[in-house]
């Protein structure tokens, strides 16, 4: 299954970043990237589209606009800055929205909710949780080991090569692989804090000054490049912060 993505926004670096992200997903298609909605208007004549992800706040034709001049409008997530603009993109049936900063964990989440009505559009139902798989194959060595979800802790990486704790074992598993490579095979529950490490996030104990604590006392660090990310996170589940 993959969904056509179109992303709109007029700001440079925001449409870098959503590319990003969309490229991060693997069943979602980044069929075109638009800085207006003009712009999106031309290539939507010609390329089939599932969802819009756009920004609400542009020159020329906002958001909002936009999607109210299309007499079949595919899904949509808006984007925006400014919280009062979520009744407006609900009225026109948006998936979700996002809020400006959003980090990846945000934007998964919009993602998940595209596919599940995606799936539910297209009478593609989702397999029951229970059936879906809760473990990866690694392969060590000669042999291919049966790694459950749960019992991974963090993964670090080095050179072309994966180090995979797991609880309860003191040694971990290497294997020949890349961050990008084992994402594709984990749930979303697993989120890259540095460019050494990714982290189980159920397994997480507590954070201090922005090192990540696991069950099995180790400290993890989050790098500046994912700092964003992570608060963004820490924030959605969060009681007590100012």
């Amino acid at each position: 299954m993959k969904i056509k993505t179109l992303i709109i926004d007029d700001e440079p670096i925001a449409l870098t970043k959503l590319r990003k992200y969309v490229e991060r997903l693997s069943f979602l298609e980044l069929v075109g990237t638009c800085s207006s909605a003009p712009e999106a208007f031309a290539l939507m004549q010609s390329t089939p589209v599932d969802v819009i992800f756009t920004d609400i706040n542009m020159p020329d034709l906002d958001g909002l606009s936009f999607i109210s001049t299309l007499s079949n409008p595919p899904m949509v997530v808006f984007i925006t800055a400014h919280a009062q603009y979520a009744v407006d993109s609900y009225r026109l049936s948006a998936v979700d929205y996002l809020l400006k900063p959003y980090g990846f964990a945000d934007f998964q989440r919009a993602a998940a909710k595209v596919m599940q009505q995606y799936a539910l559009t297209h009478r593609e139902l989702p397999a029951p949780a229970d059936s879906l798989p809760d473990y990866i194959f690694v392969k060590t060595d000669s042999r291919f080991l049966k790694v459950r979800h749960a019992d991974i802790l963090y993964i670090k990486g080095y050179g072309e090569y994966l180090q995979i704790f797991l609880t309860g074992q003191s040694t971990p598993l290497v294997t020949l692989s890349s961050f990008a490579s084992i994402q594709r095979h984990l749930p979303p529950g697993f989120m890259q804090v540095h460019r050494s490490f990714l982290v189980n996030l159920d397994r997480v104990e507590s954070v201090e000054r922005m090192r990540i604590v696991m069950e099995n006392d180790e400290y993890i660090p989050v790098s500046d490049t994912y700092k964003n990310d992570f608060q963004n996170y820490l924030r959605s589940r969060s009681v007590g912060m100012k």
